[in-house]
């Protein structure tokens, strides 16, 4: 697929996925979307890819959704990303969303300005978001007279507490990183050109000397425990994972390497060994 509002860059194992429309600040559309799903596609296919990076070019990081229909913007078929004219609709940021939960690389966002609406609720499932000092967020939609979308409802309470949650979607204020950072929804803010070189090396920091399988597999359970109703739960996953991974090349690998005081060379790809410690795990369809 040729991107015509997303660039998409390798580079020592990093990918970087900027938005790429930086005359409209970035501003999401129904391209954009379908772009980014065949990018993490591509993504979890290429083996060689071991992290993610997600950025805007320009001045913002993405001003929300493209608004230049007017009025009638949230309206239109497109812009909420429908599937099929017998499906019911379907939000474009909540589509783009679960295609991110599900990603079997870590997911980190690198705020390079403003990030309002989509622009922010995109974000929340990346596993961790830096942002630049110039970064200012800002969840919109009670000001636009519609509602938070891309499951902003179920992640962002889970990432800053519902208190916080409710302050920031309730009034629609626009906040600077200072405040995102304190309340937990950036990890770190930075200086403006420090931004890109930091993003890259915590993308490193989850690639180098680790098993991509790991890598993947951690993710996973670590997401989807959030709503586990008991740590039995977890013990079951994490048990059946021990059991997989624990007589896995991976895990062999992994051991003779400490012992010999040597860097790991992990055999194992996620392409072809990811195991399925999730059974009867079905991706709840839309209906």
């Amino acid at each position: 697929m040729a991107y015509e509002q997303i660039a998409y860059e390798v580079e020592d194992r990093i990918l970087t996925i900027t938005l790429d429309r930086p005359d409209q600040l970035n501003a999401f559309t129904v391209t954009m979307l379908h772009e980014l799903l065949d990018a993490f596609d591509r993504a979890d296919a290429d083996d060689e890819v071991r992290a993610i990076v997600v950025t805007g070019r320009g001045r913002a990081f993405c001003a929300g959704a493209d608004l230049s229909a007017g009025a009638t913007a949230f309206e239109s078929p497109g812009s909420v990303g429908r599937v099929g004219e017998a499906a019911p609709p379907r939000d474009g940021g909540g589509i783009v969303a679960l295609r991110i939960f599900e990603a079997t690389k870590p997911v980190i966002a690198a705020i390079n300005g403003p990030a309002v609406g989509v622009g922010i609720t995109m974000t929340l499932p990346m596993d961790v978001r830096l942002a630049s000092d110039r970064a200012r967020l800002g969840f919109v939609f009670t000001r636009r007279g519609v509602v938070p979308e891309a499951c902003s409802s179920w992640f962002l309470p889970r990432v800053v507490g519902i208190s916080t949650a409710l302050d920031w979607v309730l009034s629609g204020r626009v906040f600077p990183a200072a405040e995102a950072a304190a309340a937990g929804l950036v990890r770190q803010v930075v200086p403006h050109e420090e931004l890109l070189p930091a993003a890259r090396r915590l993308a490193a920091a989850f690639s180098d000397d680790t098993s991509a399988v790991s890598v993947a597999l951690a993710r996973r359970l670590l997401w989807r425990m959030l709503c586990a109703d008991h740590p039995m739960e977890a013990h079951k996953m994490d048990s059946r994972a021990m059991a997989e991974l624990g007589r896995s090349g991976d895990a062999h690998e992994g051991v003779a390497a400490f012992l010999e005081k040597r860097p790991a060379r992990f055999p194992m790809t996620v392409s072809a060994d990811l195991p399925d410690v999730f059974p009867g795990w079905v991706e709840r369809p839309f209906e």
